[in-house]
């Protein structure tokens, strides 16, 4: 396979393909399994390790999917801001902090769910892949921010054009091409992530907190074991 199929494919069709299943996949389940829309929290069989791995994780992912977010929605008012050292050494400090927040989060997860047997019972083949996903993909991002810096200043250069030409169904795979390989294992994975995305637990952040207050009451029945 040539470099330029390759790159077709991972950047083209892969994008609209995960996308595609994304949207799909997430209105059906939310119509025909709307009880699945839940984290499915294990906090009630082990809550000692859960608040220092979840609490980390949470503030650290939201934090850094905003600043992508915020860099695709306006790269050129971050450009600006990126102009004065200083708002960029801090700027990249903070996001790699963050990111750093969210691997030891993510790493805490992963160790509580292999080390509490109550935990380790619940936790379905779903669950290990996107901790995988997310594993690697955290790594590859704090990797890319220390071999590859100024990524603020690059995402809105090079990555912002490119995802915005995927979204106006126009896609210009020019601008991630020429990056290097660890930057476009970043990008491959994120869209698989978003893909993956339906099957798991992460659809409750789709529905917090508001349909939890008009959606009807969930049974839960316990079977005790002698």
């Amino acid at each position: 396979m040539s470099q330029h199929v390759l790159d077709q494919f991972m950047f083209v069709a892969l994008p609209y393909v995960c996308l595609f299943t994304f949207f799909l996949m997430t209105i059906y389940r939310y119509r025909m399994q709307s009880f699945s829309y839940s984290s499915l929290s294990s906090q009630f069989l082990e809550n000692k390790h859960h608040f220092w791995a979840v609490v980390p994780f949470h503030y650290g992912i939201l934090v850094v999917t905003a600043g992508h977010f915020v860099a695709f929605l306006i790269p050129r008012t971050l450009l600006a801001w990126n102009s004065h050292p200083l708002r960029l050494y801090v700027l990249e400090i903070t996001a790699l902090a963050f990111g750093l927040l969210t691997f030891i989060g993510l790493t805490g997860v992963i160790v509580r769910r292999l080390s509490s047997s109550k935990v380790r019972i619940v936790t379905s083949p779903t669950d290990w892949i996107l901790f995988a996903m997310l594993l690697i993909q955290t790594g590859s991002g704090i990797s890319n921010a220390l071999v590859y810096p100024w990524g603020s200043s690059w995402f809105a250069t090079s990555m912002a054009p490119y995802l915005w030409s995927i979204l106006k169904l126009s896609p210009d795979v020019t601008f991630v091409t020429a990056m290097p390989w660890m930057i476009k294992l970043h990008v491959v994975l994120a869209f698989l992530t978003i893909g993956f995305f339906p099957f798991t637990r992460l659809v409750h952040v789709l529905v917090i907190p508001n349909p939890y207050l008009w959606r009807k009451p969930q049974v839960v029945r316990w079977y005790g074991r002698k």
